[in-house]
């Protein structure tokens, strides 16, 4: 599930709510080609989207006085910027690029709805700086906290979440990259009937984990920083679904600080081919992770699942109306993605 620093909003939105996660590293792993390193730590990461969605529309103060050539033309919150003058916009660069090149005239066309719609456009000048304004507010990335599920060590690769990033329609987010960050979970907001909770936490931006590089149904993947020392985390085998059983099992995840700590779960139900990635359903048994936390909460996405002692898979949603119980994903599935 998400993060607190910007939560995006995208992951709190299904039957049973996402719950967001994150990151890795690896040591001298040189044949451990069946041995993986346990998550189970949260990391905060910022990713950069393939869209630029305006999420406000401001007046720009001009020589003429306070002008709005975005309200002026028609551009609404919630479209999506597809080009300016035929060419693409990516980021917010794009338009600061486009905007200062001596154009007579500027075109610009939006997503709407699934629909492409065009305007002509008259940017203004800023009086403080001179620069050109379409007076709207864009964003092209987004932030979130959540739990690392394992890292590769024979490769330096890792896995989190155990479920997409999506939109507000539930579609898949595109990412051009982004950066993984160390995190600090400072807080917890209880889960109650009918109300999910989260975990928050704080980016430590001076410490960079790796760098993400898709989002896919079976989460954020992506490398590890060079600096990235795996010498204190804990070697772990895999276990393949056909050896999951119903029964004991337990989940590392971290609900202070960066520490992850093992708490008691049971599997209830097993369902190796399912299609929407919920291959468990589990329940949390431990009194102390349900006394802090009321069961399974935003940011726990990615925890990773053990049983007898191997790496089966990750959590990746609660249930809504039972904060203590919530699907996983196999970790065959995970290890199939990147």
């Amino acid at each position: 599930m998400l993060f607190r620093k910007k939560l995006v909003r995208t992951f709190l939105i299904l039957i049973s709510v996402l719950v967001f996660a994150f990151s890795a590293s690896p040591l001298n792993a040189s044949a451990d080609t069946g041995v993986l390193y346990l998550g189970g730590f949260p990391a905060g990461f910022t990713l950069n989207t393939t869209t630029v969605e305006v999420i406000g529309i401001c007046d720009v103060l001009t020589p003429e006085g306070m002008r709005s050539p975005a309200r002026e033309c028609g551009i609404k919150t919630g479209d999506i910027i597809d080009d300016i003058n035929g060419q693409k916009i990516k980021s917010t660069n794009d338009i600061n690029r486009i905007l200062s090149e001596k154009f007579k005239k500027f075109n610009i066309s939006v997503v709407r709805d699934g629909e492409i719609i065009r305007f002509e456009i008259d940017p203004v000048s800023e009086m403080s700086s001179g620069v050109r304004k379409l007076g709207i507010l864009v964003k092209d990335s987004l932030n979130g906290i959540g739990t690392v599920t394992y890292v590769d060590g024979s490769n330096r690769k890792f896995a989190s979440l155990g479920h997409p990033v999506t939109d507000m329609k539930n579609n898949l987010v595109e990412i051009n990259g982004g950066t993984v960050y160390g995190c600090m979970i400072y807080d917890i907001k209880k889960g109650v009937k009918g109300t999910p909770g989260e975990l928050r936490g704080a980016f430590e931006n001076g410490n960079v984990l790796g760098t993400a590089k898709i989002n896919c149904g079976c989460g954020i993947y992506g490398d590890l920083s060079d600096k990235f020392d795996v010498s204190k985390l804990v070697r772990i085998e895999k276990g393949g679904i056909e050896s999951v059983k119903i029964g004991k099992a337990s989940i590392y995840t971290t609900l202070r600080g960066n520490e992850a700590k093992q708490y008691e779960i049971s599997i209830v139900k097993v369902d190796k081919s399912n299609k929407d990635n919920r291959n468990f359903v589990i329940k949390i048994e431990d009194e102390n992770l349900i006394e802090k936390t009321g069961g399974i909460v935003q940011g726990m996405s990615g925890s990773p699942i053990i049983q007898n002692g191997k790496l089966v898979g990750a959590v990746t949603h609660v249930f809504v109306n039972d904060p203590t119980r919530g699907y996983g994903i196999s970790i065959d599935k995970m290890l199939s993605s990147y």
